[in-house]
């Protein structure tokens, strides 16, 4: 085959393995306002919603940094 097909075919793979990364993005947005909201309706939870919060941040994030691994696996492999 052509090189230049193949780095086609490459770029075209790393783009599509990057789309989860739009719905990341909303879902960490969606956390962050939830915990925004509920922390203003009741201060007093505050020290029981902030560390789930971070644990849903973490477990969102690492969809994106399994999806950008594997976006840079195919465009570097």
């Amino acid at each position: 085959m052509d090189a230049t097909i193949i780095q086609v075919a490459k770029y075209a793979a790393a783009a599509l393995a990057i789309m989860p990364l739009f719905g990341v993005a909303m879902a960490l947005g969606n956390i962050f306002a939830t915990c925004v909201a509920s922390v203003g309706r009741n201060p007093a939870a505050k020290d029981k919603v902030f560390p789930l919060t971070i644990l849903g941040f973490a477990m969102t994030e690492a969809i994106a940094l399994f999806a950008l691994l594997m976006a840079f696996l195919i465009l570097f492999s």
